[in-house]
């Protein structure tokens, strides 16, 4: 007589490394990542673009703003009719100041229109605050006083002041400081009122451990439950011993 035969390996159907059924195929679908990373990037690219245009509302300020430095001519050479004026210095300062703002004023505005932000919103505040700086400080030393002293001299005759050209002498910390402020107040408005990634729940509660593979079900850690040393499997107290034939002590005949 032949032991019986293992029956084999039966996948249950809820498996889910089984693999699928022949001629069976995966439906194409939208990822929602993909979607969402789409979304940041056009978000991303509008801010630079609307910052860039911006650029152009801070070099107007600019000419507007900015002290001029007075220049006159004696027919021989041009000199600065105040040798110990600041108005060169008030210039950069003009437009650091004026800059710094345009930072502030643009990251809330990102932040309120677009709370959550991402890499791609953050990356286009910068970029687009740098170009806006760029175009405003194009467009201010072209709409400002002609930067051909010799033959604005000349034009103007001896001995009559005139402005001299408007410039950045600090080009780099002027140019840099609207795109450095508007990230700075964006990382702390994020910091301080960003949403929250929610809190991980808990599979059990504090202070209670998962039963083991091996622990029987019903059983708690530390509790009780199994019987007593010296009575598994025995016989209750108060009974004879068994005789041979499995039975329990014989009884008197009447």
């Amino acid at each position: 007589m032949t032991a019986p035969l293992t029956p084999p390996h039966q996948p249950q159907p809820n498996d889910p490394w089984q693999a699928p059924p022949s001629g069976s195929h995966v439906v194409p679908g939208k990822d929602p990542d993909a979607e969402e990373r789409r979304a940041e990037l056009r978000q991303g690219a509008l801010t630079a673009a609307v910052l860039t245009v911006a650029g152009v509302l801070l070099g107007l300020l600019w000419v507007w703003l900015a002290p001029r430095v007075p220049l006159v001519s004696d027919d021989t050479a041009v000199f600065l009719k105040n040798s110990e004026g600041e108005e060169a210095i008030g210039a950069d300062g003009t437009f650091v100041l004026l800059a710094l703002a345009f930072g502030l004023v643009s990251a809330a505005a990102v932040f309120l229109l677009r709370r959550r932000g991402g890499i791609p919103l953050v990356v286009g505040l910068a970029l687009g605050g740098l170009l806006g700086s760029l175009l405003a400080w194009g467009l201010g030393t072209w709409l400002g006083p002609t930067s051909d002293v010799v033959a604005h001299a000349k034009e103007v005759g001896k001995g009559v002041t005139f402005d001299a050209p408007l410039k950045l002498h600090a080009v780099g910390a002027a140019v840099l400081a609207w795109p450095i402020a508007a990230m700075i107040v964006h990382l702390g408005l994020t910091a301080l009122f960003g949403p929250r990634d929610p809190e991980p729940e808990w599979a059990f509660p504090y202070g209670t451990q998962d039963e083991g593979p091996g622990s029987a079900p019903g059983q708690a850690s530390g509790g009780g439950g199994s019987p007593a040393p010296g009575h598994a499997g025995g016989p209750e107290a108060g009974d004879g011993p068994a005789d041979g034939t499995g039975q329990g002590p014989s009884q008197p005949s009447a």
